[in-house]
């Protein structure tokens, strides 16, 4: 009687146990249940021309890479130059010009060297269907047409200014933007007849605006270089992200969008 009335306690003590287990095990007894993948968020600063593209490639590297975060930082390249250069916590910078990425190679604050993924030109955006009939650069220098450019410290009005050098066309815009979203704004809603803009964000704008070309927007070519910046919090990430945007899938993605190859 003794010996069956232990037998039944262990067994359940057995039961009890297996109940209070909640999860399978291994042979081994090791749990079977995969590990969460780490959250990190990658912040990268970038020209707000590449809006379309780099959200695009975000949500492509989120998901190659479980867990992690893109934070995109868009805005003239100028001011987001100017904001690594006072501290603001980024990993990546990718700018719309040389010059402004000058700023913050000169400040020593790239981990190295920078690497040109893109090139773009301008072209001039108008309502849909041209209704002005502006047909050139020099278009833009009549005084009953209400023009937008970017202001000459951002990349799309530092080369709209090289165009006014070399061309002699002498423009008098109605306002100067802080980034050429904000000119292609202007253009769409109707307050201004035309705008410089690059010929990716007439692309982008999907018939909201027409898009005019000129031979002329080739002598100002504008770079896009990019770089992890110097003691980045997720370097590893941001070396993945330049990789991406410079690899097979972000060139395609680039081209598609209306950007040129690197020279």
């Amino acid at each position: 009687m003794r010996r069956l009335v232990a037998a039944a306690v262990a067994g359940m003590a057995v039961l009890t146990m297996s109940a209070c287990g909640g999860g399978s095990t291994t042979a081994a007894g090791a749990s079977s249940a995969a590990p969460a993948a780490q959250a990190r968020t990658l912040t990268v600063f970038a020209a707000a021309s590449l809006t379309e593209t780099f959200t695009a490639l975000e949500k492509q590297f989120e998901t190659d890479n479980p867990g992690v975060d893109v934070k995109l930082n868009y805005g003239g390249s100028s001011d987001l130059a100017q904001q690594i250069v006072n501290g603001a916590p980024a990993d990546v910078f990718a700018a719309a010009s040389d010059a402004t990425m000058k700023t913050v190679t000169d400040a020593g604050l790239t981990a190295a060297a920078p690497t040109i993924f893109a090139t773009n030109v301008l072209q001039i955006a108008t309502a849909p269907g041209n209704p002005k009939a502006i047909a050139s650069f020099a278009d833009l220098a009549k005084p009953d047409l209400k023009v937008v450019v970017c202001a000459p410290q951002v990349p799309c009005g530092a080369a709209e200014q090289k165009l006014v050098k070399s061309t002699g066309v002498q423009i008098k815009p109605v306002s100067e933007e802080s980034d050429v979203k904000s000119v292609l704004s202007k253009v769409s809603s109707g307050n201004a007849d035309a705008g410089l803009v690059y010929v990716t964000d007439v692309t982008a704008a999907k018939g909201t605006v027409a898009g005019v070309s000129f031979p002329e927007a080739s002598s100002a070519t504008t770079n896009y270089p990019i770089a992890v910046v110097k003691n980045a919090p997720q370097a590893e990430l941001a070396r993945k992200w330049v990789e991406a945007v410079t690899g097979g899938s972000g060139t395609k993605t680039l081209e598609a969008a209306g950007f040129g190859a690197p020279a």
